[in-house]
């Protein structure tokens, strides 16, 4: 059991990771997919051409502000990274902790940005998966200038610039990230886990926890049956619900759960379950007996992504800030108090440099987040992770049904 704990630790154990609170994706509810639908249908923008974005930043300046809109926890409580920011480039800043839900967030955005109106945001965070999708097809996101992102370029880990569903960060760059594994309770598990078979293996029968998140289960009923979610068919999704069909009626799965499968888990109610790392962190941070593990045939990795609104006031401020926020230094303040995964790999030798100076308490909690593979996944991990299946509208209308006729049965 580690401690005793900073402050910092402290807020993590005691205070609830809103970030994940209410994590959902539209297809969750037909309310959802509604909306989904009648926010795309027929009005996707084509990418525009690289004159129009030079001549679009062309007639940018420096303006000396900064609105940042982010999701709660996320920002050290002194702001300790935006004050630096405004002290170096005289650049003042509004923070607002006013997204809690990607969906939610962007059923507010997206009749505002359709009217030709700004949001009153110049950098958003939103996390992939159907929504930013969206934003990034109805042209709702400024296209970023490279040339504006010095230490992105020179900091960010290789594998956040290669993603998916914004290849080239066009239009994104991460802002922290996290893992969907399997967490159990070592209390009732004596077996090593590694498996994903151990979310279908009948002698966990009424034990085992799935999240009723729909690109989240989707994504492990794939994995498990060897299928790369990025890559997958329509096919793939109906052998991957079928599969996770016959796992809820041969009575294995006790509940989907949203946030709450934490709890269920660290009390013994569940035993094995689908789970976020940083989750798992706060709870082993707490001395609860819990412990995650990527499965050998993988699992997801998920990020937050900055990213500057159509109609943004100030993008040129913006930009700056979002670069700023990829010196090393500022990387590493940020993670010691978010605790999830940073894309700069540079913070794990910064935060152990700091752990060599350090006594006491804050000495074992530094140690205790270098050494945790929920804050720094190993090079096998990351192998082994996969984003969410890119999906077109129309192909909404055939997956989400899928797997909401599973976890809403």
């Amino acid at each position: 059991m580690p401690g005793p704990y900073t402050p910092a630790l402290i807020r993590g154990m005691t205070q609830p990771r809103t970030r994940r609170d209410a994590f959902r994706i539209a297809g969750l509810s037909a309310a959802g997919l509604a909306l989904a639908a009648c926010g795309v249908q027929g009005q996707k923008v084509a990418p525009p051409k690289a004159d129009a974005v030079a001549d679009f930043w062309s007639k940018q300046k420096k303006n000396g502000q900064v609105i940042f809109a982010n999701w709660p926890e996320y920002m050290p409580e002194d702001k300790g990274p935006l004050e630096k920011f405004k002290a170096e480039t005289g650049i003042s800043y509004e923070y607002k902790e006013v997204i809690n839900e990607n969906a939610e967030f962007f059923g507010k955005a997206d009749p505002v940005l359709r009217a030709g109106q700004s949001l009153g945001y110049d950098i958003i965070v939103m996390t992939n998966g159907i929504q930013l999708q969206h934003m990034i097809e109805l042209g709702y996101v400024v296209t970023l200038d490279q040339s504006k992102l010095p230490n992105f370029l020179a900091n960010a880990g290789e594998k956040y610039k290669q993603r998916s569903y914004d290849p080239g960060n066009v239009h994104t760059i991460p802002y922290t990230s996290g893992v969907t594994g399997i967490a159990y309770n070592t209390k009732y598990v004596k077996d090593d886990i590694t498996s994903i078979a151990a979310l279908f293996d009948p002698k966990y029968k009424g034990r085992v926890g799935m999240m009723a998140d729909a690109q989240e289960i989707a994504n492990f009923g794939m994995i498990a049956l060897g299928i790369d979610p990025e890559k997958s068919t329509e096919a793939d999704w109906q052998k991957a619900g079928a599969k996770l069909k016959a796992q809820r009626e041969d009575g294995i799965v006790r509940k989907y759960y949203d946030q709450n499968y934490i709890d269920a888990v660290s009390k013994g109610d569940i035993w094995v379950t689908m789970a976020w790392s940083g989750d798992v962190f706060q709870r082993q941070l707490a001395g609860e007996p819990v412990k995650f593990v990527v499965p050998d045939e993988g699992g997801t990795i998920w990020t937050d992504n900055l990213m500057i609104p159509k109609g943004a006031a100030n993008p040129v401020d913006a930009m700056m800030l979002m670069d700023y926020l990829y010196k090393p230094e500022v990387a590493a303040e940020l993670d010691e108090y978010i605790q999830f995964v940073t894309p700069v790999p540079a913070v794990q030798d910064l935060l152990r440099k700091k752990a060599d100076s350090a006594t006491g308490e804050d000495k074992q909690a530094l140690l205790d987040m270098i050494d945790s593979p929920l804050m720094f996944p190993t090079e096998a991990d990351y192998a082994k992770l996969r984003t969410y299946t890119p999906l077109t509208t129309a192909q909404e209308q055939v997956f989400n049904p899928i797997f909401q006729s599973i976890t809403q049965a």
